[in-house]
């Protein structure tokens, strides 16, 4: 990994050095759905898929085959929801309570793409980190606005792996006299191997006589992400 980040600051550096010289840097941006297929471990822990957005920014010089950028993921792999009394002694109003578990991630990546206008093969190293969370919320039964929350578990993993995909140009952006983004339908998937985390999934907490505990898996948290979206090149 020591040699994958002197690469991720050597392309940072030439970029930004290059930048007077060259005066032609090209930024993308990027929306995605993407779910989450977990693998290995965490695979035979979590029997159930992974679903959320994906967003990234990177920057590269135009012309040239190599970006450098940030990816950032939120995903809900397991979801639980209940109705309970507001209180033992307003046993008459009733909320809902709903269980995420969840798990955000990080990356910062390398990206080597060819410099075309319509049709972008891409592959991506990355490199960064995952925080496994459940949080279960309170909310008005009515108008499902939020009363209380809090969070029951957490954890952090290192993740890093590699990924790729395609872009399609589907709006041409020079073509417009006053300058816009160039729009391109985004298709690819990343695996993102992780180290040992601690977590919860669905049925993990336990209520017992106004008590709870937890029922604390442990693994690797490696995973399969495929992912559909949008990308904005400028």
């Amino acid at each position: 990994m020591k040699s994958f980040f002197s690469l991720f600051c050597t392309v940072l550096v030439v970029l930004t050095i290059s930048q007077p010289a060259s005066g032609q840097l090209r930024t993308e941006a990027g929306l995605s759905f993407a779910v989450g297929v977990p693998q290995g471990e965490f695979g035979d822990q979590v029997d159930n898929l992974g679903f959320g957005i994906d967003a990234f920014g990177a920057i590269g010089i135009k012309g040239l085959p190599l970006m450098a950028g940030i990816d950032l993921n939120v995903q809900v792999y397991g979801h639980e929801r209940r109705r309970e009394p507001f209180s033992t002694t307003i046993p008459d109003v009733t909320v809902n309570v709903a269980t995420d578990n969840n798990m955000f991630s990080g990356h910062f990546f390398v990206r080597l793409q060819p410099d075309l206008p319509v049709f972008r093969p891409y592959a991506d190293a990355l490199v960064g980190f995952k925080h496994l969370f459940t949080q279960t919320e309170i909310t008005n039964e009515s108008f499902d606005e939020p009363i209380a929350s809090s969070t029951n578990f957490d954890d952090n993993a290192f993740s890093y792996g590699f990924g790729g995909g395609i872009q399609f140009r589907v709006y041409d952006g020079e073509r417009n006299p006053e300058g816009s983004a160039s729009v391109y339908i985004d298709l690819g998937a990343k695996y993102l191997m992780g180290s040992e985390a601690e977590y919860l999934k669905e049925g993990s907490i336990r209520r017992e006589n106004g008590k709870v505990s937890y029922d604390i898996s442990r693994s690797k948290t490696t995973v399969l992400m495929p992912y559909l979206g949008v990308s904005l090149s400028f």
